[in-house]
């Protein structure tokens, strides 16, 4: 299988030209309006704000000055800030949140991975993992690397080319706000090559976002004679990443199956006791569910 590695940046604007964003639905996205206004390095920043803890603490600090002058209600304040910062971080509470608002697909079963396998056999189906973050500089190897969710979405988008036969891409640029660097995607094809001994064939190097993602990969994938899209990410990010990819291919004109590869949804906590306990697992993915309803409420 040849390596074809497409050049991150500018080098893709010579590839495949200046790539317009678009719209959903006739409506306009969180994204445009903050590029519209030249604000798009702080979406991290205004995301950081809406999502816990922020909140739940600046409750905090509202009951505790309101106690000066009604005490029942800056107890009551406080008694709240304190019970959503328990319950927020509970594996329990997370897997219900993810479960009711997010509903994400299954995991592929070993017949749909054999189905896709039979059906790779002739060009069509290419696997397209969503970057999840990089680290500029890891000390322990001296160069960047993946986060740790993007290493897990890397190492699942391999397996399945592996167990399917079909072409792998990884997607992910530098994100708002990013320190300079190598893009995710220039790391995650030196990780996949080197250390799981699995080259990709294919990167993009310039999304800094789930829409970009979308759009970038799908203009890219346009003439390659796609068929059948698998798309890799966390199963609490897949319902955004359809969304969006699915409006890209109709953007691009592609008439593509979207085929969701889920991962990364076993329980983190076991037994029951501790679920209903504060965690960093817990707290982690109660971020990630509410993080992506905002996204999708917003249409990012």
């Amino acid at each position: 299988m040849p390596l074809l590695l497409h050049g991150a940046g500018r080098g893709n604007d010579r590839c495949y030209g200046t790539i317009a964003p678009f719209e959903r639905r006739g409506e306009t996205s969180v994204n445009e309006i903050f590029l519209s206004l030249g604000i798009e390095s702080w979406k991290p920043v205004l995301t950081a704000l809406l999502l816990p803890p922020a909140p739940l603490l600046l409750l905090a600090l509202l009951g505790a000055r309101a106690i000066l002058w009604r005490r029942g209600l800056g107890w009551l304040l406080v008694l709240l800030s304190a019970l959503g910062l328990w319950f927020g971080a509970c594996g329990a509470v997370a897997e219900w949140l993810q479960s009711s608002l997010l509903s994400p697909p299954a995991a592929l079963s070993s017949e749909r991975v054999a189905e896709l396998r039979k059906a790779a056999v002739k060009p069509g189906v290419a696997i397209v993992v969503l970057g999840g973050g990089r680290e500029a500089r890891a000390p322990e190897y001296g160069v960047a690397s993946l986060s740790p969710l993007a290493l897990e979405r890397l190492r699942y988008g391999l397996w399945l080319g592996r167990e399917t036969g079909a072409p792998v891409m990884y997607s992910g640029g530098l994100g708002h706000a990013a320190e300079p660097g190598a893009t995710e995607a220039e790391v995650a094809s030196a990780i996949a090559a080197r250390e799981f001994m699995r080259p990709l064939r294919w990167t993009e190097s310039r999304a800094r976002d789930t829409r970009e993602n979308a759009q970038f990969s799908t203009a890219m994938l346009a003439d390659q004679g796609v068929t059948q899209l698998v798309l890799v990410t966390h199963g609490w990010h897949m319902p955004r990443a359809l969304r969006a990819f699915r409006d890209a291919a109709q953007h691009n004109g592609a008439k593509w199956e979207v085929v969701a590869a889920p991962m990364g949804l076993s329980q983190r906590v076991e037994r029951p006791a501790l679920r209903w306990i504060p965690s960093s697992e817990g707290y982690l993915l109660v971020r990630a569910v509410l993080r992506e309803k905002i996204g999708w409420w917003l249409g990012a």
